[in-house]
């Protein structure tokens, strides 16, 4: 017989962008052709004095040496806008009264002079390992070549139409609360969407545009203050990818990698790669020895098999869609009107052979909804009222049946309580293998 395993519903709760592919080994910015690395000081070792910097300060915890790489960045900086070295036709102010720095921001962050600054200088920090005219290097390239694409100018223009909201889009958060940004390359397996994106030159070129405004729209939400969340979550999803043959693709990417590295630093949190062919692991394998251990870090892959379990390390069940094995919305437009995803989920493991009960208690006058599912296959779901304290009758509200697989939608349904008594859910397992459940339910009053 299967053993059953009641849970109470008071249980405790468990815990857009092809952008940063890397489709080619990282390289330096190409500051060949413009501002060279200004000199600095002479290079110490870490075991200088430093001036101390106030506890206050929004500074992460930093090395001795990294901070004093840190003070001397805001230096060089504030002496580049004193001087405007940062505009496009560099002059050389008078030095009156009336003088003022030059006004530069980036993200919607003015460069010093706020809050947020400090986050904003420590990514290009990073990004050359505290190397100081490396990274002013890097900043000023970064500035010029955001005047040059006119982000200004694309942040004002409206969106050129909905064909590739399902090919790149900003969705939910993970568990520590950083946007996620999905990849579907499997959309392009439409030929016309695919040769209306990357037919010609143009065309590369306005995809390129149209994923930097997407990304420069969801960069400005984040929270670059002192605690603040300001990077993303990156999925890649590689299912029914085309194949390394669509070369106009690839070399769009490679354009949108190539700019991204170089001006938007550290904005990954994490990126991680879904539904894996094997072609692309192999392609991987040949790239990743030029990759540095920081930068390995940030990427996971999973092949089909673990996609959803490993999508759900990082999100949790109400923000992961519908199509990875969530509760969330298919697209961000697209959701159960019943829940948001403000609205927690519970996890539970069933082991095999077993069957799982969810018990939830209800007063008199009450409508009750709730949504769940299964990962996998196999199993089968059925769920009942049982009314008044000793249950003298029991009223059947969904039939015992098959669930559906991962990618279809969630098992939803709702009920108005005349009386007191307890919804029961009834998961039956007789697989195997484990099955992961995941639900959860709001109960509201009636109104008169």
């Amino acid at each position: 017989m299967a053993h059953t395993s009641p849970t109470s519903a008071h249980q405790q709760h468990l815990s857009p962008p092809f952008v940063w592919l890397p489709v080619q080994p990282p390289t330096a910015p190409p500051v060949a052709t413009k501002e060279e690395a200004p000199s600095t000081q002479k290079k110490t070792e870490p075991s200088f004095e430093v001036e101390k910097i106030p506890e206050t300060s929004k500074i992460p915890k930093l090395s001795s040496f990294e901070r004093k790489a840190f003070k001397e960045f805001i230096l060089l900086v504030q002496e580049a806008l004193e001087n405007h070295e940062f505009s496009a036709t560099r002059s050389i102010p008078k030095l009156t009264v009336e003088s003022s720095c030059e006004k530069v921001s980036i993200w919607g962050v003015p460069l010093l002079e706020d809050d947020r600054t400090d986050a904003i200088l420590l990514k290009f920090l990073k990004a050359k390992n505290f190397n100081v005219g490396e990274s002013f290097t890097m900043l000023k390239n970064t500035i010029r070549w955001r005047r040059e694409f006119d982000i200004d100018g694309l942040m004002e223009q409206t969106d050129q139409g909905d064909d590739l909201q399902k090919v790149v889009y900003v969705h939910g958060h993970d568990r520590d609360g950083h946007p996620v940004c999905y990849n579907m390359y499997g959309e392009f397996q439409n030929k016309q969407l695919y040769m209306n994106t990357f037919a010609d030159e143009e065309k590369r070129k306005n995809f390129v545009r149209r994923i930097i405004q997407m990304l420069e729209r969801n960069i400005r939400k984040l929270d670059f203050s002192a605690r603040g969340v300001s990077t993303l979550l990156i999925v890649v999803d590689l299912k029914n990818s085309p194949g390394p043959g669509k070369k106009e693709l690839w070399i769009a990417c490679d354009q949108l990698h190539q700019l991204l590295q170089e001006n938007y630093p550290e904005i990954v949190e994490k990126q991680v790669f879904i539904n894996v062919p094997t072609w692309y692991l192999a392609f991987n394998a040949i790239i990743r020895p030029f990759l540095n251990e920081n930068t390995k870090s940030k990427f996971i892959f999973a092949g089909p098999s673990k996609a959803a379990d490993t999508l759900f390390k990082y999100i949790s069940p109400e923000n992961l869609p519908i199509q990875y094995g969530g509760l969330n919305g298919r697209y961000p437009h697209i959701r159960n009107p019943e829940f948001t995803a403000d609205d927690v989920a519970t996890e539970i493991i069933i082991k095999p052979l077993t069957q799982q009960t969810v018990e939830i208690f209800l007063h008199q006058g009450c409508i009750i909804s709730w949504e769940l599912r299964v990962l996998d296959w196999g199993v089968s779901y059925s769920a009942t009222f049982l009314p008044g304290a000793k249950h003298p009758y029991t009223i059947i509200l969904d039939k015992k049946k098959k669930m559906a697989c991962v990618d279809e939608e969630a098992v939803a349904n709702k009920f108005k309580a005349g009386e007191p008594g307890k919804i029961v859910l009834t998961i039956d397992n007789p697989t195997s293998k484990r099955k992961r459940l995941i639900y959860r339910f709001k109960v509201k009053p009636v109104q008169d």
